[in-house]
């Protein structure tokens, strides 16, 4: 199944594209692996999506 997360584009628009991508990767994985809702997958794709991304930044 392919999760787009079409309810949270407002505040997926925001982020950077490289953020945003990550973002909607690992909040996939939360809600196929771990049972998260859209919701809750989504905010922590994205604080972990910024993590990562600023990681790489230095």
């Amino acid at each position: 199944m392919e999760w787009t997360f079409e309810e949270f584009k407002t505040s997926l628009d925001e982020l950077h594209p490289e953020i945003k991508e990550k973002a909607i990767e690992i909040a996939k994985k939360l809600v196929i692996e771990k049972s998260y809702s859209r919701e809750n997958a989504i905010k922590e794709g994205v604080v972990k999506a910024e993590e990562w991304f600023y990681d790489l930044e230095g």
